[in-house]
């Protein structure tokens, strides 16, 4: 497999994996650069730049960004700022006096006070809320329901960072840690893996989209020294790197 690009312009088309008004579920294995991911993304949103190696712009937009796993002031920022993210485009939710869930009614509300189009939440467990347990249909199939309905009528991308469990040999929807509606509540899901023979090697993978084909699978560097790089779109599907079928 071997990366491509495109005339050296290729488009990262946000609205292909990151459809606006629907749920969207980003997973993968711990370390394997999910953050990093979603980081570099939320930077093309907010300063327009939704073309790589290319001038051409988009009409920068602001982003809602919560996580319950790395500090915003000292973890998060920093990251943003290395990315090249415009910081005054990315606003949070207060949550002093009470922690936030999926069934908040303040997600809906910071929504439509800030006119955002994507919420991104990292973790899925940090979120679910109080004595919801994931792996009951039961219980999130109604909370997934309510927050489908937010998305649909504010036209918000929510994004939720979710991890994997250990299952091996299986379709990689049933890879996401909790119940299938999970999955199945998300309009587009995205896969992050680590190439086996370059560990410094990422790919982001189309695991499901409900609203058009599923998009090119798309790379990208995570390197100690030089950093994050987008590298191009690579010839491999999810359910590939999910089962190791190609060796990089």
């Amino acid at each position: 497999a071997k990366f491509t690009l495109c005339s050296r312009i290729w488009v990262f088309e946000v609205e292909s994996y990151i459809p606006y008004g629907k749920i969207i579920i980003v997973q993968g294995d711990p370390g394997d650069g999910k953050t990093t991911f979603i980081l570099a993304v939320t930077a093309l949103i907010t300063t327009g730049r939704l073309m790589t190696e290319s001038d051409i712009s988009m009409e920068p937009i602001t982003v809602i960004y919560k996580t319950a796993e790395d500090g915003l002031s000292d973890t998060i920022k920093p990251r943003l700022i290395e990315a090249g993210a415009d910081c005054t485009k990315v606003a949070v939710i207060d949550e002093d006096a009470q922690p936030l869930s999926l069934s908040d009614g303040r997600l809906e509300k910071a929504i439509q006070q800030i006119n955002t189009k994507p919420l991104i939440l990292d973790p899925l467990q940090a979120y679910l809320g109080e004595n919801i347990d994931m792996n009951r249909a039961s219980e999130v199939r109604p909370i997934f329901k309510q927050l489908a309905e937010i998305a649909e009528h504010t036209g918000c991308a929510i994004v939720i960072i979710g991890h994997m469990n250990k299952m091996n040999g299986i379709k990689g929807l049933y890879r996401g840690l909790g119940s299938i509606d999970i999955a199945a509540a998300a309009r587009s899901v995205l896969f992050i893996e680590r190439c086996k023979d370059s560990p410094s090697i990422r790919v982001m993978a189309h695991l499901k989209n409900s609203l058009a084909p599923e998009g090119k699978s798309i790379g990208f560097e995570l390197d100690e020294i030089t950093g994050f790089r987008w590298i191009g779109y690579y010839d491999i599907t999810a359910d590939e790197l999910l089962n190791d079928k190609i060796m990089f």
